[in-house]
């Protein structure tokens, strides 16, 4: 923690904080005054609102990366790969790139201890133009749907174990009721939200381990069909792999581990956010690779090739009717669901969250409705922001597309802000005594720079054409979701324009970005305001 303490980053008048203020207090600019009773008492709320220890930081982690992603993704990792033996080394590789980022995002948390995320970060390196990365990112956020694709397994496995065939609308239809049912709890009765959530947290978990377990039964040879699976002998047999097999396959990888940074988030409500943050974020994901792992053997040991493929996103039953029966397959697939469910709840409770504080800080127009926790003490116009938008992605993709595409329309993006986020670390590295870069954990130059070459790579290959019999769409344009993903965050730029650039010109006034400190909890949080120009100018 000492080394916390030494550690202060660059501030220049390019520093995104153009004032800091305080109730009753002082700006940086010395427009008010302050005292020692005003400073002691925030820290003391500050310090007060830390709820979140080493525990609930792994759960904050582990609920929001155990989704679908390892119930759905292995069927379409394995068409992408042509054989076990690469399927099983995606996943290696896209678990070497997601400890990379976690490794990225844990010097990046304890270098800026604040809620907000790779938002505080892209802002704090990427100061010109002036709060370009804040629009962006804001695009980034409002209009991608992340809880999409999860509602549409919701809908896929729960219409599977009440044994009715899936087809484009009634899965849809299911999924609209489960994301829906999941922004009322959130909007409406809060604390029942955060306590369903966290029973779901351990429903995940223990699915997970089911599965482990039903691997190491069928590695014993007690299977409920005929023909035994011999998926391990000549594991490379059927290899495909194209540049575009590759990077699909990763993508599913990696939408599977997506929630690393999750902590990050919430480190202002965090107890004493370095050391915690430091064992949370290595042992959540560290526990969480292992599973997976495991995941994957069992289903390769219990689920023979051409199953796997036929299945689709309801590989996990398969499992479980070949081991179990149909009658535990079914139950299990409501199990699935309810993981699904509340992978749902912690994506939209967090989004929500995210669009609510680009309210509070007057990046979005009607700021005051966005930032608002009426009527019931939750944000409920963000919870619904990303209901919308999510609802309109859900329905929109073609039948037999709808998850794959929502899945790599949420991994894309991602992808470009982890270049961003990486490329501003290699910076950092590069600079470090004039950034006075110092942090209490260094992720090395060496990793970074894997991160941030993977992330590159994960941005250029989708555009290579697929080898015919590839494409992981059936109707769709293999580079589809690219375009709409770079589009999202280009929307965000052309707002940035408007928002910071034209209309402050037309309205004669300068957009300054203050902090500000809550008298109530202590915590800071960026607030844009309109400052008039001096009638000279």
């Amino acid at each position: 923690m000492s080394n916390f303490k030494n550690f202060a980053p660059r501030v220049t008048e390019e520093t995104p904080v153009s004032g800091i203020v305080v109730p009753g207090g002082k700006d940086a600019e010395g427009h008010h005054g302050s005292d020692s009773d005003d400073v002691g008492r925030i820290h003391e709320a500050r310090e007060g609102k830390r709820q979140i220890g080493v525990f609930s930081a792994v759960f904050l982690i582990g609920n929001r990366i155990i989704g679908t992603g390892i119930f759905a993704t292995p069927s379409a990792i394995l068409q992408l790969s042509g054989s076990v033996g690469l399927s099983l080394f995606m996943w290696v590789i896209g678990m070497i790139i997601a400890l990379a980022g976690t490794a990225v995002y844990l010097e990046f948390g304890t270098a800026i201890p604040k809620n907000g995320g790779e938002k505080n970060y892209l802002e704090y390196v990427f100061r010109k133009p002036r709060f370009l990365a804040t629009g962006l990112y804001a695009g980034y956020v409002v209009l991608l749907g992340w809880a999409s694709g999860n509602s549409v397994v919701f809908g896929a496995y729960i219409l599977h174990a009440a044994n009715v065939e899936v087809d484009r609308w009634n899965q849809r239809g299911v999924g609209l009721a489960c994301i829906t049912v999941a922004f009322l709890i959130h909007g409406t009765a809060l604390k029942w939200g955060i306590r369903l959530q966290n029973f779901l947290g351990i429903v995940k978990l223990l699915i997970v381990l089911i599965i482990v377990v039903s691997g190491w039964v069928a590695l014993s040879g007690r299977l409920q069909i005929d023909e035994k699976p011999s998926n391990f002998v000549n594991p490379f047999e059927g290899t495909n792999g194209t540049a575009y097999g590759v990077v699909t396959a990763l993508y599913n990888v990696i939408w599977s581990y997506i929630g690393y940074s999750n902590a990050n988030y919430a480190l202002s409500e965090t107890k004493n956010p370095v050391r915690t943050l430091k064992i949370a974020a290595p042992l959540a994901i560290g526990v969480i690779s292992i599973l997976y792992m495991f995941v994957n053997i069992a289903y390769f040991a219990a689920v023979p090739k051409e199953d796997i493929l036929a299945a689709r996103e309801l590989v996990a039953a398969t499992l479980f009717r070949n081991v179990f029966g149909g009658t535990a397959e079914r139950a299990l697939s409501v199990f699935v669901a309810l993981s699904a469910f509340g992978n749902v709840l912690s994506v939209i409770f967090s989004q929500g969250r995210l669009v609510q504080e680009l309210g509070r800080e007057g990046i979005l127009p009607f700021s005051s409705i966005w930032g608002s926790n009426k009527p019931f003490n939750a944000p409920l116009a963000g919870l619904f922001e990303h209901w919308l938008v999510s609802v309109i992605v859900m329905l929109a993709p073609p039948p037999g597309d709808a998850y794959n595409f929502l899945l790599n329309l949420i991994s894309y993006p991602l992808a470009i802000v982890n270049v961003f986020v990486a490329g501003g670390l290699v910076h950092l590295y590069l600079n470090r005594q004039k950034w006075n870069w110092n942090p209490p954990i260094s992720a090395s130059l060496p990793v970074v720079v894997f991160f941030l070459l993977s992330n590159i790579y994960l941005v250029i290959a989708p555009f290579i054409p697929p080898s015919d019999g590839q494409n992981v769409y059936e109707s769709l344009p293999y580079w589809l979701h690219c375009v709409v993903g770079i589009g999202i965050i280009a929307a965000g730029g052309i707002y940035w324009l408007f928002w910071a650039v034209i209309l402050p010109k037309l309205g004669n006034y300068e957009l300054v970005r203050e902090v500000v400190i809550d008298e109530i909890d202590g915590w800071e949080r960026n607030r844009f305001v309109r400052r008039p120009r001096a009638s000279s100018e």
